[in-house]
């Protein structure tokens, strides 16, 4: 059975780290139900402290992950219109090209494009539409960056915990 949780697992890390790049998968919240799983094994490897930090900080990172592009737009003067331009451009840049080089630039793309766009609705000239857009941008990344960071932590201790179990049967 062990082995079931440790496949388990496996298949919910890999999920965890695409969805911190694609929107409408909680990459931290998965890469933390990996853990979980992991503690369903014979041999829990992780203690309660560590579950509770790793927990902690996949819903923290989730929360930020919707209030740092939020942030950016407004540091760099967006309004509303901006934001709702953003998150809208990531949604359309995630299904123009998906595949191959193209599609990381299109959900790159996207976020400001739809920033400098919603901007522009609002009556900004195009030189502010620009900045409250790169604002977008920075946040956009910020925040896919930091569920990365969460994303390969979480595997790296999964794979290590999967690996002592695997080595133990030899």
């Amino acid at each position: 059975m062990d082995i079931f949780w440790i496949l388990l697992g496996l298949v919910l890390v890999l999920i965890g780290i695409i969805g911190a790049i694609v929107p409408g998968i909680p990459g931290p919240i998965v890469s933390f139900a990996a853990l979980l799983v992991m503690q369903l094994t014979e041999d829990t490897p992780f203690n309660e402290e560590f579950m509770v930090i790793m927990g902690l900080i996949a819903a923290g990172v989730t929360v930020l992950d919707y209030i740092v592009p939020i942030w950016g737009t407004k540091k760099f003067g967006g309004t509303k219109k901006g934001v709702w331009g953003s998150t809208i451009g990531l949604i359309i840049g995630m299904f123009f090209l998906p595949l191959g080089p193209f599609g990381i630039v299109s959900i790159l793309l996207g976020p400001f494009i739809g920033a400098y766009i919603g901007e522009s609705m609002s009556g900004k000239d195009s030189r502010e539409a620009t900045r409250a857009a790169f604002g977008s941008f920075v946040g956009f990344l910020a925040g896919t960056m930091m569920k990365l960071v969460y994303s390969f932590i979480a595997a790296f201790y999964f794979i290590k915990e999967s690996y002592n179990y695997i080595a133990s049967l030899f």
